[in-house]
């Protein structure tokens, strides 16, 4: 399973969602452009040493990305009629952000297998992206049964 940050605005939201894919045994992708220098010193500090033991790629663009990914892209939205939490996740998911800014373009959207939200109170618009994924990414983790090991903070099974 893997984060996928869609041109991500905002490097501390995006270190800290780089940051939660490391701790959790995720994947993560960008797809760039960034609104940001990937290499700017705010990632850096929000992802802090975590970020060396995270599987990160980059994709110039969309196309590369969808090119290249296997499993299905599973779209957080607020546009989408699907809550979370009755979603059925797979292993193999790609879970999308869009951009703090603009979300993703109707033919980012389009192309998603699966569309779906967070269920907010009455009047609001939007949690923050990195809070979003952190609820999303524990509820596929949940479903799928795939926390890292209680027993090992590195996420590795110990014999």
């Amino acid at each position: 399973m893997r984060l996928v940050l869609y041109q991500p605005d905002i490097p501390q939201n995006t270190g800290t969602i780089l940051r939660t894919a490391a701790c959790l045994g995720l994947g993560a992708d960008i797809i760039e452009p960034c609104g940001f220098v990937l290499t700017d010193k705010r990632l850096r500090r929000a992802g802090m040493d975590y970020l060396d033991a995270l599987d990160l790629a980059r994709h110039s663009s969309w196309a590369v990305f969808d090119a290249a990914r296997t499993g299905r892209l599973v779209l957080l939205t607020t546009r989408a009629p699907t809550p979370y939490t009755a979603f059925a996740f797979r292993p193999g998911d790609n879970l999308m952000l869009g951009r703090e800014s603009a979300g993703v373009p109707e033919a980012v959207h389009a192309a998603a297998d699966a569309r779906i939200t967070i269920p907010l109170g009455h009047g609001q618009r939007s949690l923050n992206v990195a809070v979003a994924a952190a609820m999303v990414a524990g509820e596929a983790l949940r479903q799928t049964d795939a926390f890292p090991a209680a027993d090992d903070p590195a996420g590795e099974e110990t014999p």
